[in-house]
């Protein structure tokens, strides 16, 4: 016998599928010809589909034997009942941001590299001593609160994200928390910069978000949100009924609109990088509950939960919007009206919904 033949009878290599020996058996795509075991989105798997697909086990594709581990309540540990809405396959969902840890670390610094120059150029200019009087106490009150509600809205996205099936899911909700809680970093420690240069209580941010009566319907909204049993509930809550309506409507409707008028150059660029930042969350939310929203077996049902969200955030944006009114009339310029900016924020609702697929309910009145 030769040594080729001695290697096949000892090892089982070489003999055709059905035998007995080790590596005979056929397994699922034997002659499939793909590189991938998944389907890209396009033609090509993008860096941002090989480092995220199927990255967090799923015990429908792969743990044929159940999860091993799970919670005293009776959940999985990635279990799909964590949120009232269904899908047919969770895994069709990609960001349209493509975000994951490296591009998205890299992002960040670039965002803090940008306002740390801005800042710092400001500072050696004095221009915090070039404010309008009236406008700094607004600062060091209503944006010190806009930082508070903003770590709120990290906070419930930061607890949220665990809880999706796919790790594409998951990795939108937590770089959205990322941000969060960037943006309420980056507005404290800009008041302390400028409070180096004038007369500023840093506390009175904190003070402003949990005792003035214009915040207290926003603190009610953003506390529901964290309170949220439904991780898909706080996503949706956040960006298609809070940050359109009231937390958008704050950093662009006032304070990125006011600010020049007042001297102020630096709150504006501060702030510029948040809407940025929204304009891509939303865009991955439109797309994530646009799959569901349209899904080929549980349209109809996930439609009512959304109506249930929608029936149950709408009116306390509505409520919050409206107790903050006061505040677009205490600069001294008033380059924006309340009414403008309300009237913008609606539109912006109604069109985020509609292309996710979502319509208001008749009885919501904006």
């Amino acid at each position: 016998m030769s040594n080729t033949e001695q290697a096949t009878e000892q090892t089982g290599i070489g003999r055709p599928p059905g035998g007995s020996a080790r590596g005979a058996k056929q397994f699922p795509s034997w002659e499939s010809r793909k590189y991938n075991y998944f389907e890209p989105k396009k033609r090509h798997a993008s860096l941002y589909e090989n480092v995220t697909v199927d990255v967090l086990p799923d015990m429908d594709r792969h743990l044929l034997q159940g999860w091993i581990i799970g919670f005293a309540d009776g959940m999985e540990a990635y279990d799909k009942r964590r949120t009232a809405v269904q899908c047919s396959d969770w895994h069709v969902y990609r960001a349209p941001d493509g975000e994951w840890e490296r591009n998205h670390f890299q992002r960040q610094a670039a965002v803090e590299t940008m306002i740390g120059q801005v800042v710092n150029h400001g500072r050696a200019a004095k221009a915090a001593e070039n404010f309008d009087k009236r406008w700094l106490p607004i600062l060091e009150k209503h944006l010190g609160a806009l930082a508070e509600c903003e770590f709120g809205l990290h906070y419930a996205t930061m607890s949220g994200q665990r809880d999706g099936v796919t790790q594409m899911i998951n990795n939108s909700i937590l770089t959205h928390s990322s941000q969060k809680i960037r943006l309420a970093q980056d507005l404290v420690l800009y008041l302390a910069e400028i409070g180096l240069d004038v007369e500023i209580d840093t506390s009175l941010g904190k003070t402003t978000w949990l005792e003035d009566p214009i915040w207290q319907e926003t603190r009610k909204l953003v506390e529901h949100i964290m309170a949220g049993p439904d991780y898909l509930e706080q996503y949706f809550a956040i960006n298609f009924v809070c940050e359109p309506i009231v937390t958008e409507s704050i950093r662009s409707g006032f304070f990125m609109q006011l600010a020049a008028c007042h001297s102020d150059f630096m709150s504006p660029v501060v702030l510029s990088a948040a809407e940025n930042d929204y304009d891509r969350n939303l865009e991955n939310a439109i797309e994530m509950f646009g799959m569901i929203s349209r899904d080929e077996k549980y349209a109809d049902d996930n439609k009512k939960v959304f109506d249930q969200w929608l029936n149950k955030y709408v009116p306390m944006a509505v409520s919050a919007m409206e107790q903050l009114q006061p505040l677009w009339s205490q600069p001294r310029v008033k380059h924006v009206s309340y009414v403008e900016v309300y009237e913008a924020a609606k539109h912006r609702l109604t069109v985020a919904l509609s292309e996710a697929g979502i319509s208001l309910p008749d009885e919501i009145q904006l």
